[in-house]
């Protein structure tokens, strides 16, 4: 498989290609596309093509190479996705590409000894490998978008008027840097869980899976690494110095477990999610810690309570709507491959209410086969000859509407502008 990849510069650090040293005040490296091997991408300290030497980073006397990855398709060029667009006009504004905010962490030595081992994986079927690869820069579902919506928001909303204080002199592009602390942390936290979801049940594991050692190796190195991330990001958050933002960003990380754990525990056969139930968990285990992370920030910036609402409100509606957008992709796009989705998914979820539960088995057993796997492709054809898409489109923009409405109270700014894309962008496929 062939990967396009893109060279970025890191904030505050030097990249050197061809012998040519980018210095910190270098932001990015233009043009630089190029393609390499899978198996020349995971964690080299140095990537080459044609013999000839195209990337050395230098990071804390030790070299590691650090560029953004997307699928290159062989036989099309397609346009980027709105929502990568938007995202990718948003980071202009705070400054620097949101991809590499948790860098400092992710490169730091205790982690670099992790990725050593985690190379092993190279290989290997274990789901760490493709999360490991994600981090950078994933041009179609933009991992590291949380931490770039934190920093709108705090741009967006500006300085309490209400409050001279010193604090307004730290402010830089209008952010201060606790804000920046924080957006930072959102995203290490949402990495940490991203890594322990990578986590494969042994009790499901069959050949086809690969070695089971390579399983169990796996699961040790993203039971590791997400644990280091999650107590990297605790400590960060310990140094902000506010209890009030530490108790909100802590009742966070308790949502996601919620979250994850009703998750793993409803039987989406059975078809005991309702719609009422799919949004709170939804809410739980994906949109919490960005409702949170946006209303922390206003409190470290002393904005009262009304204000605090609305980034909390704008977060939770923005990540239900983002959530739902990518339900409904496979749904909505014409010729969308593969056809394979959550039975958990919201479309399936409205299906499920609206044929009830005896027909919904029915439908079931109809698309398996005599090993009891699923013909999604045939399951998708059922599922849209009923009203359970439609009415999935109609909770996203829903969901999209009140994302905007939140935003109406901020003062007009191009911060706002993108957060207000980013609320149409979740609407549009």
């Amino acid at each position: 498989m062939l990967y396009n990849w893109t060279l970025r510069n890191l904030h505050g650090l030097s990249v050197w290609t061809n012998g040519l040293a980018l210095t910190n005040d270098h932001r990015s490296i233009s043009g630089g596309d190029f393609c390499v091997k899978e198996e020349d991408v995971f964690f080299p300290k140095e990537v080459t093509l044609g013999g000839q030497r195209l990337l050395d980073l230098t990071l804390n006397k030790s070299r590691l190479s650090y560029i953004g990855w997307r699928h290159l398709s062989i036989f099309s060029n397609p346009s980027p996705s709105n929502w990568t667009k938007v995202v990718s006009d948003a980071e202009k504004i705070v400054g620097y590409p949101t991809s590499f905010m948790s860098l400092r962490c992710l490169l730091s030595d205790e982690l670099s000894n992790v990725a050593m081992h985690v190379r092993k994986l190279v290989g290997t079927k274990h789901p760490l490998l493709n999360t490991a690869r994600g981090f950078v820069y994933d041009s179609r579902n933009n991992l590291q978008m949380r931490g770039l919506i934190v920093l709108l928001m705090s741009k967006a909303a500006g300085p309490c008027p209400s409050t001279s204080d010193p604090i307004h002199d730290s402010m830089v592009s209008g952010i201060y840097p606790s804000q920046r602390n924080l957006a930072e942390i959102t995203e290490l936290i949402h990495t940490a869980f991203l890594v322990h979801r990578g986590i494969v049940n042994l009790k499901e594991w069959t050949n086809s899976d690969g070695p089971l050692k390579d399983m169990q190796f796996g699961n040790k190195m993203a039971v590791l690494s997400g644990d280091f991330l999650l107590a990297n990001a605790c400590t960060g958050l310990a140094q902000l110095n506010d209890t009030k933002v530490v108790e909100l960003i802590s009742s966070a990380i308790g949502d996601v477990v919620q979250g994850i754990y009703h998750e793993s525990s409803t039987s989406a056969e059975e078809g005991s999610l309702t719609v009422a139930s799919w949004e709170d968990q939804t809410f739980l285990s994906h949109g919490a810690l960005l409702a949170k992370s946006c209303q922390a920030a206003m409190k470290l910036a002393r904005h009262g309570n009304e204000s605090q609402n609305l980034a909390f409100q704008y977060g939770k509606h923005l990540a239900l709507g983002h959530k739902l957008n990518s339900d409904l992709h496979t749904f909505v796009k014409s010729g969308s491959e593969p056809a394979v989705f959550s039975l958990d998914s919201a479309p399936v979820v409205f299906h499920r209410q609206i044929v009830g539960p005896e027909r919904w088995r029915h439908q079931l057993k109809q698309v398996q086969n005599m090993a009891r796997q699923i013909d999604y492709t045939k399951l998708r054809g059922l599922i849209k000859t009923e009203r359970g898409v439609s009415q999935a489109l109609d909770l996203c923009s829903y969901h999209g509407n009140k994302a905007l409405e939140a935003m109406k109270c901020f003062p007009p700014s191009e911060a706002r502008s993108a957060l207000e894309n980013m609320a149409c962008a979740v609407t549009k496929f």
